[in-house]
């Protein structure tokens, strides 16, 4: 018995690149297949026309990304990337353009809505400009924003830096100014040490290795026989502790506290608990109210008879 799936099988890659590639001759510049996905480069301005055809005729229903590369070697240095995607077929191929800062490319927006942003983010990081497109503005970076930071020639550092200003009581841009240069780091070996001066060693004097220091006589170390008398005097000689007065110790005093002594413990006091740790008070219980007798009855007067 067949089992059936609900997702999509995988379109065949064989022979797909030449019949997209028939389908888009008029506009193709060059069609190739890397790490298992097709790419087509196209003409710039048929952008529009070559998008349309593979939404209509060849079901890439959903755009799913606008990339931007920047070559700064070449006459036009960024490249365009769309991601389309089959959800009938599971197939994903890629649709490249090439464009420069003064060229603007067809925008797509009147094909897929989300083509609004994807736009605006490669207009924003690359400074591609998309002619026709209803709102290119900035999108991630902040207003005033110089530059378009994921060119190759972007410095590092930006060019202007903000900051909140107490004086002014608002956020202030100024010029990026570095804290500390650009440290140099060299790759040697630690236990070889480096081939200069570190900011430090200059004021250590380090004794010469070579010639390791001795002692010519004994009066260089300071020993000697006067040395050797003097050393073993009794420093404490004369103390009242060294005088001898020929009796014997003391004994120790009687205890001067009469106390009786504890009553032994019933059973073994090591290792018990018992023995350890103290007993466990019982909590009052609450006496239960007395159940209430029932009130007596009160005797009734009988009545008197008709002849009283």
């Amino acid at each position: 018995m067949a089992t059936l799936h609900s997702a999509p099988r995988f379109s065949a890659i064989e022979g797909l690149k030449d019949t997209l590639a028939t389908a888009l001759s008029a506009h193709l510049v060059e069609a190739g297949e890397e790490h298992g996905e097709l790419s087509f480069t196209v003409e710039r301005d048929s952008i529009e026309d070559v998008l349309r055809t593979l939404r209509d005729d060849f079901d890439y229903q959903q755009l799913m990304e606008i990339a931007g590369v920047d070559y700064p070697a070449r006459a036009e240095r960024f490249e365009v990337v769309y991601m389309l995607l089959s959800l009938t077929k599971n197939n994903r191929i890629m649709v490249k353009l090439a464009a420069s800062e003064d060229t603007p490319v067809p925008t797509v927006t009147t094909l897929w809505p989300n083509a609004n942003w994807l736009e605006r983010e490669v207009f924003d990081m690359y400074g591609v400009l998309f002619a026709g497109h209803p709102d290119l503005r900035r999108i991630l970076t902040d207003y005033g924003f110089e530059g378009h930071p994921f060119r190759k020639d972007f410095p590092l550092t930006g060019y202007t830096e903000l900051r909140y200003s107490e004086d002014l009581k608002r956020v202030v841009y100024e010029p990026v100014e570095l804290a500390q240069d650009l440290r140099q780091f060299d790759f040697m070996s630690p236990w070889e040490g480096a081939n200069y001066v570190l900011p430090g060693d200059e004021k250590a004097a380090t004794p010469p290795v070579d010639e390791p220091k001795t002692t010519e006589s004994p009066k260089q170390t300071g020993a000697g026989k006067k040395t050797d008398a003097k050393a073993a005097e009794k420093v404490s000689k004369g103390a009242p502790a060294e005088d001898d007065s020929g009796k014997a110790d003391a004994p120790p005093p009687e205890p001067t506290e009469d106390r009786p002594s504890r009553k032994p413990r019933k059973g073994k006091t090591t290792d018990t608990k018992a023995a350890t740790q103290p007993k466990a008070k019982k909590a009052p219980t609450k006496k239960k109210p007395a159940a209430k007798k029932p009130a007596a009855k009160r005797a009734t007067p009988k009545k008197k008879d008709a002849d009283e």
